[in-house]
């Protein structure tokens, strides 16, 4: 029996997913990347969302859920937040505050680059 249970513990444990993952996976789901970017970087007039802090993220997305936004560019922002649940909200968050471009594994920052060549 306790073999049983220590199976099914390493099993979920293997299979778990952070916050990170889900929020990667949501991400996708819903569509986010057709304008924001396979990397969460933007596109065009759609804002970059990766490495942004997360309150203000959480903040925006919870005002979208609740059918507010600022400007009517943001309105169409209502239709893929209105069903988000605050898990949802909080994995999405983790997500674009956390993110990580797996190809390069450089964070993006557009206030700061760092350069490869020593600084030059």
């Amino acid at each position: 029996m306790h073999y049983l249970l220590i199976f099914f513990l390493i099993l979920t444990c293997t299979y778990a997913k952070t916050p990170y993952e889900l929020g990667k996976k949501l991400y996708i789901q819903k569509g986010c990347y057709s304008c924001h970017g396979h990397k969460a970087e933007g596109i065009l007039a759609y804002p970059a969302l990766a490495n942004r802090a997360k309150g203000y993220m959480t903040y925006k997305l919870k005002r979208f859920r609740s059918k507010l936004s600022d400007n009517q560019q943001q309105e169409m922002m209502i239709t893929f937040a209105v069903n988000l649940s605050d898990n949802d909200i909080d994995n999405l968050t983790t997500f674009f505050t956390e993110f990580v471009d797996e190809e390069s594994e450089e964070r993006y920052d557009d206030s700061f680059q760092v350069s490869g060549d020593g600084g030059s």
